[in-house]
């Protein structure tokens, strides 16, 4: 398959994907994978891939997606998809949980500097590594990195990437409990989406809602958050988003929670983790066990709590985790 079919194909499967026809999308890009002798087409469509199986929550073939792309990227000897495949690869082992692998990596995409597509990228970077430290619960370098991501998105007018880091934003003063700047955030994203957004995929729309739904729960807004997260979820599952479908689940369980209803909290607890569990995401099934732990508080089954807590005690290779108990 030459350079041309190979262009042609992968356009293909865009608009399959687009269209909400992922699995046809993913044929067609599996066959140019197979076919294909252009190193660029090949370096292209496993970015598809990659993007594909993230957002299916298919993390351990989007890392092995990315370790291709990087063997790619190597042998043409190219330094802009060298740091392109290196971003891929942080962003895998970001999914995968495995956050120092995911800084180290980021890093080494920062110290290529110099090349056109690095410069397009740092903002990117910033974020993921900011993601990777606030995973890690390093809170400070975490905020450094998602400031240094929104001065990127500003001077180069990226509004996507400005949407994306409103929401991480959003997160991290979650985390710090400062919760107006946490509903600030991803209200601004929303504003994004809703200004610049009308040809963006509907997973932008998506994510500030969910932000925003979690702002609300901790404001003890939980009409209006109940109404973000079903907002979120109805785009999740259009898009067979599972990784979101996992977090509005997770949120939805955690507003019941709230309203002190413990029956409607723990079946959306146990669907939430079933995912998490499927889709690799061990900070994600740690929010699951403090959730269900503070249920068996409220019902004062004290040594039921003690054991989710331990669950997530010994999680392995989420330091920090505890400093979300609260």
């Amino acid at each position: 398959m030459g350079q041309d079919q190979t262009k042609q194909q992968i356009e293909k499967g865009l608009r399959l994907y687009q269209s909400n026809q992922t699995d046809k999308a993913l044929h067609v890009w599996t066959k140019v994978l197979e076919k294909t002798s252009d190193p660029g087409g090949k370096f292209r469509v496993l970015g598809c891939l990659i993007t594909a199986h993230s957002e299916m929550g298919k993390y351990k073939d989007m890392l092995k997606y990315a370790l291709d792309q990087i063997d790619t990227a190597r042998e043409m000897e190219d330094p802009d998809y060298l740091t392109e495949g290196y971003l891929n690869l942080a962003r895998s082992n970001e999914k995968l949980c495995d956050f120092q692998k995911t800084v180290s990596y980021c890093k080494t995409c920062l110290n290529m500097q110099g090349t056109t597509v690095s410069l397009q990228l740092n903002g990117q970077v910033c974020l993921s590594m900011g993601n990777a430290f606030l995973g890690l619960s390093v809170f400070q370098k975490a905020l450094e990195s998602y400031e240094k991501a929104l001065r990127y998105a500003h001077n180069n007018d990226d509004k996507m990437l400005e949407c994306r880091v409103c929401c991480s934003l959003g997160n991290i003063y979650v985390h710090l409990k400062d919760y107006e700047k946490a509903l600030f955030f991803p209200c601004k994203a929303a504003e994004l989406v809703n200004d610049y957004g009308k040809g963006w995929s509907l997973k932008y729309r998506a994510m500030s809602q969910y932000h925003m739904s979690v702002a609300y729960r901790k404001l003890e807004r939980l009409p209006d958050a109940m109404e973000c997260c079903e907002e979120s979820m109805k785009i999740a599952l259009q898009h067979g988003d599972r990784p979101l479908q996992a977090l509005c689940l997770l949120n939805f369980a955690d507003i019941h929670r709230c309203r002190r209803d413990t029956d409607k909290a723990f079946p959306r607890y146990e669907s939430a983790l079933a995912i998490m569990t499927e889709i690799g995401n061990r900070l994600g099934q740690s929010y699951v066990y403090l959730g269900v732990a503070k249920c068996w508080l409220l019902q004062k089954e004290f040594d039921k709590d003690v054991g989710n807590v331990l669950c997530v005690a010994l999680c392995p290779s989420l330091g920090g985790l505890l400093s979300i108990w609260h």
